[in-house]
């Protein structure tokens, strides 16, 4: 294990936060070094082989610029640049420790940690250090229960926000098409936080009637109208001291908006029928396929709901964004499946990857499960072929224009590669960048298009 190896150094003026980190660090490592004053820094990075370093955000010293993590972060990368270095935070300084990441920071941990999460956490970095090999990653929380495959750059990317900002009390706004996992990540991120203990709440907002929203969401008393037979407690308040998540949040009234923009701004809930304040402490999520430039149409929805609602964005990629993906989680599925209808595990033929590879998918992951079902139900043998897979009719008539009109779309695509390429001489990371697709996305269409 490569922790065995490593010399970790912990920079706080807190000595219960020292002798925390000791106890839990030094049963793993080949060295563990204290230090109260930030101060003695270059002097220790020039006495000792050190690997990473765990710095405080906030000291009792000299510097007393209020930021004084950022301070001796700078020092450290202008002493020992290569040194990893992770953050200590609390809930106050998150957006300081956001920007203690632009600033050259690893990573960042949030007071107080889980031990598992902190070990996972140095970890990982320093086999990224150590030139670790790529695997296969997924958004998992600590209880184990939801998990979101992927492999792709751009889901790598999502993981590594994801990591960041479950542990904060952040509202957080989750965009994309329809199929593309939202709410899985919505419950990803409440299992991943302080709060995975408290209750995971949610509400199609969408779906609700100007007339049912209040008593949905607030509650309401006994008689506050014609069918309100009993008390009734409302979603803010089930989910005390947990997560709410408000899905198709980009589909209520603007009536309904002031409503909600009320209770965020003021953290209490009245219910129907009575004129006492509850208070509430949720962590709010939201999700919509509505994009974010429509969504901000104040003829649409209150620009003031949005900031409320977005201290973080997430973008759930559709899945021809993410080719990389597909097998994996077809192969996911019919292992999912083949379980669940007592069926030998199933795999696919090259014939059978292929068709799944080169599908448009406007379903997107959702109809990919529902594919990946249809055929392990079906299918007489264990090892699926392309006629196993049946793609729904519901999305036949984008899958028809995209094949009436292949052959000119592959010649603009061509074209559009062989330019963008040219454009930043043969740099493929930028190409890719430009053109939005990962690097593996990219090096597949030049072997397709034989560039």
């Amino acid at each position: 294990m490569i922790l065995k190896k490593a010399n970790v150094l912990i920079v706080d003026d807190d000595p219960d936060v020292l002798t925390a980190v000791k106890l839990l660090l030094k049963p793993l490592t080949q060295e563990i070094i204290t230090e109260k004053n930030p101060e003695n820094l270059n002097w220790l990075l020039q006495k000792n082989t050190i690997d990473l370093v765990l710095l405080d955000m906030n000291f009792n010293s000299a510097i007393n610029t209020g930021n004084e993590g950022i301070y001796w972060l700078r020092k450290i990368k202008e002493w020992k640049p290569n040194v990893c270095v992770i953050m200590i935070t609390a809930y106050g300084d998150i957006d300081l420790a956001v920007r203690s990441l632009k600033e050259g920071a690893n990573d960042f941990v949030v007071k107080p940690w889980h031990n598992e999460k902190l070990i996972d956490t140095i970890t990982d970095l320093l086999e990224k250090k150590e030139g670790g090999a790529k695997t296969t990653k997924s958004s998992k929380s600590s209880t184990g229960q939801t998990s979101i495959l992927g492999e792709s750059e751009v889901m790598e990317d999502i993981f590594h926000k994801v990591n960041k900002i479950a542990p904060t009390d952040a509202n957080i706004l989750i965009l994309g098409e329809n199929g593309t996992g939202k709410d899985l990540m919505a419950k990803a991120i409440h299992e991943r936080s302080l709060r995975a203990d408290k209750p995971f709440v949610k509400v199609d907002v969408g779906a609700l009637t100007d007339s049912l929203f209040e008593s949905e969401l607030f509650g309401h008393k006994k008689g506050a109208f014609t069918d309100a037979r009993e008390d009734r407690m409302g979603r803010f308040e089930e989910a005390e001291g947990g997560t709410l998540f408000l899905d198709e949040i980009g589909n209520i009234s603007l009536q309904q908006q002031a409503k909600l923009l009320t209770v965020l701004q003021n953290r209490q809930v009245t219910r129907l029928g009575t004129n006492k304040a509850v208070d509430i402490n949720i962590r709010l999520i939201c999700a919509t396929n509505v994009p974010l430039q429509e969504l901000a149409n104040e003829n649409k929805f209150r620009k003031d709901l949005i900031y409320r609602i977005n201290t973080v964005e997430i973008n759930m990629p559709p899945l021809r964004k993410r080719a990389e993906d597909i097998v994996v989680l077809a192969r996911h599925f019919a292992k999912m499946y083949s379980t669940k209808y007592m069926k030998p595990a199933a795999d696919f033929d090259n014939t059978a990857v292929n068709k799944l590879r080169s599908y448009s998918y406007p379903g997107n992951v959702r109809e990919l499960q529902y594919t990946i079902e249809r055929a392990v139900i079906m299918a007489d043998d264990s090892l699926l072929k392309a006629d196993d897979l049946i793609f729904s009719v519901l999305e036949a008539p984008t899958e028809s224009i995209i094949d009436e009109d292949n052959i000119q779309l592959s010649t603009l695509e061509k074209n559009a590669i062989l330019k963008v390429i040219d454009k930043h001489n043969g740099n493929i990371t930028r190409a890719a960048k430009e053109l939005g697709l990962t690097r593996t996305a990219l090096y597949r269409r030049l072997s397709k298009y034989d560039i």
